[in-house]
Formats: structure tokens, sequence, C-alpha cells
């Protein structure tokens, strides 16, 4: 790790146009050899999450904050400072950085369409990357940033932060025990209503907003204030719809208890716009069956309805021929074949709990410790692009494991896309 820097501390403050602590954060006590100095890409929403509990963490350095909206960088810099007596660095454009050798990991809460492109550029630069889920805005680019992690041996975690989540992991010991018996189905679901996008004109972008940098790989178009901030993930350009949303982590932990480590045989998913007339293009109600040569695996999303399932917005449920196992966003239960409760355990800070366990490795460099590698997140990331796909095109898809591709044409132009000049994927 790395000491901090001088004088990219006071041009980041000057820069900044914010009133500059010197010094160290106050409640440091860790050595600067064994700090992580990290850039952060993207800190609005989940993006500002992070930010939050990367900077409370003692052994962080919080180097740069990389956002297209001014007023963001400006406002988090400021909570920044504030709490931690540190100021950070503000650019507009995270490749500005990169040849930045004090900057250990990078981490990105952008738009589902610019998870992609930061991490690989980041794993070129020898940089570690925390990146938000699902990996990349379609297959191929999941594809490409695997590929970069492994061509320079970084530690990338991605954030469906439930695999650092201990109550689950007692629960995977209790089904691996045989105590629900074989476990030959999982359902996964998401119920949680979701307000309209309502139909907008264009109009011009926000004063301090690089929306052509925004833009990226996507398509140009006119800029739409419904587009943008908060509702970016439910249009085709920019999100993967709820699916990639919530259920990429339902699906995470359903497959994971479920003892699932491949791509299914086939993919088949019904839905669409059922309940709201308004902008947005990815389906508000949606039921997707994953098929495994011995398990089947399905997903139930509809986002304007309040009631539950099994009590919960969220979650997963497990069968075997024994009992089966439920899991929400407070823990986890077990049954038996009578519905007698076996066991349970209930859910603690996994945010924190998983940007723990990134750090650690970080400082380690062993990459199978790693709760979320970008592997095993690409895996459940493909399930929630497949689903997508399948609904797309209304065919019942065979998936072909090795190239993560599908037995139709249509499907296939779907894995990846043509990206903006200047925006595409590096050829590694």
């Amino acid at each position: 790790m790395h000491s901090p820097n001088r004088r990219t501390f006071l041009l980041g403050a000057a820069a900044a146009g914010l009133s500059l602590v010197a010094g160290p954060r106050a409640g440091h006590a860790v050595a600067p050899s064994d700090r992580v100095r990290c850039a952060f890409v993207g800190v609005r929403g989940q993006g500002g999450n992070l930010l939050r509990t990367f900077a409370a963490q003692p052994d962080v350095e919080v180097t740069h904050i990389c956002d297209l909206d001014e007023a963001v960088r400006k406002t988090k810099a400021a909570e920044v400072t504030e709490k931690h007596k540190w100021m950070p660095k503000l650019v507009v454009d995270y490749r500005t950085v990169l040849d930045d050798a004090t900057i250990d990991a990078v981490v990105i809460g952008t738009p589902d369409h610019w998870h992609a492109l930061p991490c690989i550029h980041a794993c070129l630069a020898n940089k570690d990357v925390y990146v938000e889920k699902p990996d990349g805005h379609n297959i191929r680019e999941g594809q490409v940033m695997v590929a970069a992690a492994r061509k320079n041996n970084r530690m990338v975690q991605m954030g469906t932060q439930s695999r650092s989540a201990q109550d689950l992991r007692d629960a995977i010991e209790f089904i691996r025990s045989g105590a629900i018996g074989k476990v030959v189905t999982g359902k996964a679901w998401e119920t949680d209503k979701q307000r309209p996008i309502p139909k907008v004109a264009d109009a011009e972008p926000p004063a301090g907003v690089d929306y052509d940098l925004w833009l990226g790989p996507a398509p140009k178009r006119p800029f739409n204030p419904m587009r943008f901030h908060g509702n970016w993930r439910w249009f085709f350009d920019y999100g993967c719809g709820d699916l990639g949303n919530d259920g990429v982590h339902r699906l995470d932990y359903c497959r994971w208890l479920m003892g699932i480590t491949t791509l299914p045989t086939a993919v088949s998913a019904a839905g669409g716009k059922f309940f709201f007339d308004d902008a947005q293009e990815w389906p508000d109600t949606q039921m997707v069956t994953y098929e495994y040569p011995n398990q089947v695996m399905s997903y139930e999303m509809r986002i304007w309805s309040k009631p539950r399932m099994f009590g919960a917005t969220e979650g997963a449920a497990i069968y075997g021929d024994a009992g089966w196992v439920i899991v929400t966003g407070g823990g986890w239960k077990a049954f038996d074949g009578d519905e007698k409760l076996l066991k349970e355990g209930k859910r603690g800070d996994i945010l924190t709990a998983h940007v723990r366990n990134f750090l650690e490795c970080v400082k380690s460099r062993k990459r199978e410790a790693l709760n979320q590698e970008i592997e095993s997140g690409h895996l459940s990331s493909v399930l929630c692009h497949a689903g997508n796909i399948a609904w797309r095109t209304g065919k019942k898809l065979k998936i072909d494991p090795k190239t993560e591709t599908f037995d139709d044409a249509d499907a296939n132009k779907l894995v990846g896309r043509e990206a903006r000049k200047g925006f595409e994927l590096p050829k590694l």
C-alpha cells in the first residue's frame, strides 16, 4: 500500500474549491504502508453507500472521487472531508487517474452501462476493483471483465454483498448436511413496488453534467431527465431492468444455496409491461425458468404490487425432499416437511463485511478468499442477462456454457452490443 501523496492532496483540494484539512484522517491508527488507497468512480446512490462504507474503514484512504456530475462530486467530497478530515481529489473522467501508481483499488458505483470499462481499464492498469452488480451491461462485457482480471491477476469483487453474510454461510452448511434432503428446486422473487417513470420531453442536460461522457458506450441520444439519475436502470441502453437490479442478488444466493456452479442448459421467460403505462422499457412483470440437468430454478418479479411472498418482498426458497429453507433480507429459516421450524439465523451488516473481505484480499493477494470473485459474479450476472434475452426474444433458449451463447441467432445478437466510437471494449 502507499502513504499519502502530499502534492496530489494539495492539488485535489485546490481543484475542489473546498476547505483543506491537513494531515491524515482522524481516527486512523493504521500505518501508511498498510493503507489501501482507493479511487471511487460513480458516487451517487449505491456508489455513495460504497463511498461511505469504504471511507469508514480505518485502513482506507479516499484518494479520488470521479463522477460526471459536478454537484455530486462536490457534495460527496464535502461529506468525506467533514467526517474523515481528508480531502479527495475531484475528477470528471476516471481514465485520468489510472496512471497514478499510488492508487491501489478502484471502486465502481456507476450505472450498469459503465461497469465494464472502468473495471477493465483499472485491471489493465494493475489496480484491484470493487464493482457493483451486475458485472456488465451485457454478457460480452462481463466476459472481458473476467479476462482483464485474469490477465493481470487482480482482486475483483462484485457487489452482491450477501456472499459475505455469515447467516447464509450457516444456511449453506445446514443444507449441505442433508438436513432438508436432496435439493431439487429453488425459487427467487422480488415483489417490491416501484413507481412509474413519467413520459416527459427531452431537455438540456443539467449544468455541470458531462452528458456525452455519461452516455459512454450507449447510443447517442438527446438528454431526457427520466432516463438519467435514479431511472436509468429501466431502459435498455443503460440498465438491465429489475432482473439485473435486485434479481441478481436473489438468483445469486438461490443458486449458491442450491449448490449450482454452472450455467443452466436452457432458459425461458414470460412477462411484459402489464401494469405501468409509462416510459420504462423493461418488464414490470417477469417469470424466468432456468433448467439444469437435475435441478430447476425460477425467478418471479412483479414491481407493481405490495402483497409479499412468504411474508417478504424479496428472497429465495430452496426445496429438498425432506424440508425447505427460506432466505430474506432479514436472515433465514429452515423447516421440515411438516413445517416445523428446524433452525434460523439473522442477518448482519453485510455491506461492511463484503468491503472488509475485499480489503483483506487486496492485502493478502489471495484471490480464492474473495467472497464474490468476478468469475462467480459473472455467472450470476449471466443468469440475469439470459433471462432478459429469453424475454426479449420470446423463445426458450439453449445455452452453450463454454461460449455463453445461445442456439438462436436473434438471442446471440443481444449477447453484446456495438459500443460508440471511443468506448469500445479492449481486445485482450
